[in-house]
């Protein structure tokens, strides 16, 4: 009937079943479609409360108590943070830490961009051996790219003391002196992440639209000037993750400094979580230990925010 509803067959007035819920899913296949993705991210989730969150609310409760690893201990209000405030030992690691992020990360982001660009040139000969090369920092495990690094710049023993020796100079005090141990611990760390940081590099850079190159020739810019405008604005969001994940990697970094130089000479080299390791394990002070701990971790997040905060300024996503 004109303007009418649309009656069934059989006369009683009911809208026909082609006029319902057209486009709906019916109850059943919404339970099947929200059932299949729960049953495969369950097991992710229970591993994730089981080995993130609940290690990081227990480190929480400890760090407010003097427990060292005995079962008698008591709760100590704040008094572990408020020592930890007036600690020189710990703020000096802090430091060190940021220094080495402030030396490593922009070197690392330099010379990871420069090795993705060269194996991505189109008159680069040998991309597939280049890449490979690039690459095997990245299958070596901390410890072993500590203790390469160590044997590299041992004093007595070390190739590169050897090969200065060989044209004549004297060895260099790697290992004794703070300034040239933290310089090869800086060299060392870029070394160790610039291989994964290419990869992510290669990626954004075959991303970038081949039409704004051509354009910006047309318009008589030369290789620099396509860098600068072209290709670094359309790497700018893989950037910004290199130097996030390099940054929060430079904080977290211990592996490597322990098997290096052990943050020696002394302790003029030893890294934020070196000392958190210490005062836990060394000196058996856990309580402590997580409240230093729980300091890094608020650390981490305003860092990550102040970054993510610059990069949506810039014009990031």
């Amino acid at each position: 009937m004109p303007g009418g509803a649309v009656v069934s067959p059989a006369g009683t007035g009911q809208p026909s079943s082609g006029s319902q819920g057209r486009g709906s899913i019916p109850k059943g296949k919404m339970k099947k479609h929200i059932a299949a993705p729960m049953t495969l991210i369950f097991p992710a989730v229970v591993l994730y409360l089981i080995f993130f969150i609940w290690p990081a609310a227990i480190g929480l409760y400890y760090s407010f108590t003097n427990y060292k690893g005995m079962p008698k201990y008591k709760t100590v209000g704040l008094k572990n943070y408020t020592t930890l405030l007036a600690d020189h030992d710990f703020w000096a690691a802090l430091l060190r830490t940021f220094e080495f992020i402030i030396c490593s990360v922009p070197l690392n982001v330099c010379i990871s961009l420069l090795a993705a660009i060269l194996v991505t040139s189109r008159k680069a000969i040998g991309h597939t051996l280049a890449r490979t090369l690039f690459f095997i920092p990245w299958l070596v495990s901390p410890i072993i790219t500590g203790l390469i690094w160590r044997w590299m710049f041992g004093e007595g023993f070390g190739i590169v003391n050897q090969v200065i020796q060989s044209f004549g100079g004297h060895g260099l005090r790697w290992a004794t002196d703070a300034n040239l141990s933290f310089a090869v611990l800086v060299l060392a760390g870029v070394w160790a992440g610039m291989a994964f940081n290419m990869l992510l590099f290669i990626t954004a850079l075959k991303n970038v639209p081949e039409s704004l190159y051509e354009a910006a020739s047309l318009d008589g810019a030369n290789a620099w000037q396509r860098f600068v405008n072209v290709t670094l604005p359309g790497i700018a969001p893989t950037m910004f993750m290199v130097v996030l994940l390099g940054t929060i990697g430079g904080i977290k970094e211990f592996a490597m400094v322990q098997a290096l130089n052990g943050g020696g000479p002394g302790t003029s080299n030893r890294l934020v979580v070196q000392y958190i390791y210490e005062t836990g394990f060394s000196n058996s002070r856990i309580g402590y230990a997580s409240a230093a701990s729980m300091i890094l971790l608020v650390i981490l997040v305003i860092v990550s925010l102040i970054q993510m905060w610059f990069n949506k300024r810039n014009g990031g996503k």
